[in-house]
């Protein structure tokens, strides 16, 4: 997804991350860690100085302390690279350019398989395998914390609050949340209970708060979501986010691509290293994967068949 811009919207540590991410395409985070020190035996060796054939000093030598270290017989191994978030995931903003977003700069080595999950941002649901949770209306508090407001072209009664457990890209079972329409809250737990089955991992679902509408471009979200009150991405009629029935899965493995006179568009920005679709890695949306599978089983299309521009992150009712 993205955060609405002069050509259209979009934004990202972590909270700011699951925005960017949502509001990344047209729908719409190393150094490695430190390894932690090992435990070391050390052994004190006591000498005694031989005393010189000089004269005797009236000082008598200190003695002198040696430390032997023992190496480490089973040293922790560095994380491999797209494990870990880097330290600076959310936060290096880029300059803005004529087509109205960011800059497209190269994938950082560390993004380039991305294969991290972020913290989930609402409690677990109860079990070990998959589960669902529709509530409609959704929560105040759950609304507030979103792009919802009055003038959104859908009432908030016609929301849902949707959560779904979901697997991390380590393998874990995690829980996520999203904004949804009503009448398709039911079918989109469908989807994300194929998801699960299939063992497609995600990085984080979130809801895609007010702030991210706004904030400048760090090109390095990830977040799942579904409902954004803001404009189709480079125009000003709403977008079918702004219904709840458009979804956006792993917009950094997936990016939205656009060449327009300013220049190419590329969103997330640093994410052109996905572009190459034959090189598939995990969390990539491929034409006959079960993403797009799960997808259509509901009747909606993906914009990575769209032909003057490729939204691979992009689900929807409409096929807008």
């Amino acid at each position: 997804m993205l955060r609405p811009r002069p050509a259209g919207p979009f934004a990202g540590p972590f909270a700011g991350l699951l925005a960017a991410a949502a509001l990344t395409a047209g729908c719409g985070t190393s150094p490695d860690a430190a390894p932690r020190p090992d435990p070391r035996h050390e052994t004190r060796v006591e000498r005694t100085p031989t005393p010189s054939a000089g004269p005797r000093s009236s000082t008598l030598p200190e003695q002198e302390t040696e430390q032997e270290t023992e190496p480490d017989p089973d040293p922790e191994p560095d994380p491999e690279p797209g494990t870990v978030p880097p330290p600076w995931l959310g936060t290096r903003v880029l300059p803005e350019t004529a087509t109205g977003y960011g800059a497209v700069r190269p994938t950082p080595r560390v993004l380039r398989e991305r294969r991290f999950t972020l913290p989930d941002a609402v409690p677990a649901l109860p079990g070990d395998g998959y589960a669902s949770r529709v509530v409609n209306p959704p929560p105040a508090d759950v609304l507030a914390r979103s792009t919802w407001e009055p003038a959104c072209p859908v009432a908030a009664e016609d929301l849902a609050w949707l959560r779904v457990a979901f697997r991390g890209f380590e393998g874990d079972r995690h829980t996520g949340e999203l904004l949804v329409a009503a009448d398709a809250a039911d079918d989109l737990a469908g989807v994300f209970g194929d998801l699960w089955r299939a063992g497609f991992p995600l990085e984080q679902l979130t809801i895609t708060p007010r702030s991210a509408l706004d904030a400048p471009p760090t090109g390095d979200g990830n977040g799942t979501g579904a409902f954004v009150c803001r404009p189709v991405t480079g125009g000003t009629s709403y977008s079918e986010h702004a219904y709840g029935r458009a979804v956006d899965v792993n917009p950094f493995q997936n990016p939205y691509l656009r060449d327009l006179p300013a220049g190419r568009v590329v969103l997330p920005e640093l994410a052109s290293a996905y572009l190459d679709r034959d090189d598939v890695r995990p969390g990539m949306v491929t034409p006959d994967g079960p993403v797009v599978r799960a997808f259509a089983r509901i009747g909606w299309a993906w914009g990575g068949d769209y032909r003057s521009l490729k939204d691979y992150q992009h689900f929807s009712a409409t096929g807008g």
